[in-house]
């Protein structure tokens, strides 16, 4: 008999970077619905304590490019409940423009919340997790990864950093019961993918964003545009026990549009 109980996260600690929006609220939602506790922490003090309040968690108003506000809400998590069980890095921005245009400030502030706020939340988890014997960490990567798209290259280098981050440091932990993987996630129905489509009053033109999706979901085998609920549960998955025999590696919940070797 098949027992699913391996899917179960009741109990355990997790932080969610991102948390008060688009994907990483509802990866907190996912895993608050699997029984985790879940600190949602995001730059926007007023959007995590939304998604807090929703699911029973535990608000954080967390800037992931400043190193002093991370490692507090790492340490401070793991003090205040005993252990650190499981971090989700979902936070990140975008900057578009060509690599030969890109301004030196764009490249810092892109480079400071999607690598370096992703690095220094390992760090500190790893040293936590490491101790305890035990810890499952998710970092966000990006479809980008897998393809050169112009105007985006601060973007897709910052993310394909991640990716190596991911791999050496579940090389580093695995020998102490740590996991560490990626999503890389295809388009998917967020702000930052929406923020084409606003019309002044700040909603969303529908018709604008359908004609401009159509194309795009002709690159799917399966013909769709990702919701933010389906990278939740690809992150659900590797931090569950389900998954206790995968680490170092790079989930690709995209539709089929990316399919690398």
């Amino acid at each position: 008999m098949v027992d699913f109980s391996a899917y179960a996260l009741d109990k355990r600690i997790a932080v969610v970077t991102g948390a008060g929006s688009g994907i990483g609220r509802a990866t907190a939602e996912v895993l608050a619905a699997a029984g985790a506790h879940v600190v949602c922490a995001d730059v926007d003090g007023a959007a995590a304590e939304r998604t807090a309040a929703e699911i029973d968690g535990t608000p954080a108003h967390v800037d992931v490019a400043r190193r002093d506000q991370v490692v507090e809400l790492i340490t401070g998590t793991a003090q205040r409940h005993g252990r650190l069980d499981i971090l989700c890095n979902i936070a990140g921005i975008i900057r578009t423009g060509l690599v030969v245009d890109v301004p030196e400030e764009d490249l810092d502030a892109v480079w400071a919340v999607n690598f370096k706020g992703t690095f220094h939340a390992c760090q500190a988890a790893a040293r936590i997790m490491c101790t305890q014997g035990r810890g499952a960490i998710v970092n966000t990567a990006s479809g980008a990864v897998d393809s050169a798209t112009p105007e985006i290259m601060s973007y897709s280098v910052s993310k394909a950093a991640v990716v190596q981050l991911t791999k050496n440091l579940a090389a580093e932990v695995g020998r102490y019961g740590v996991r560490v993987n990626a999503v890389a996630p295809g388009l998917v129905r967020t702000a930052m993918t929406s923020r084409h489509y606003l019309l002044p009053d700040g909603s969303i033109d529908e018709a604008a964003r359908a004609a401009a999706e159509k194309p795009l979901k002709r690159m799917s085998p399966l013909g769709m545009i990702g919701e933010p609920e389906d990278i939740a549960h690809a992150v659900h998955y590797l931090v569950s026990d389900a998954a206790r025999f995968v680490t170092g590696q790079i989930l690709r919940p995209n539709g089929g549009v990316a399919m690398p070797w």
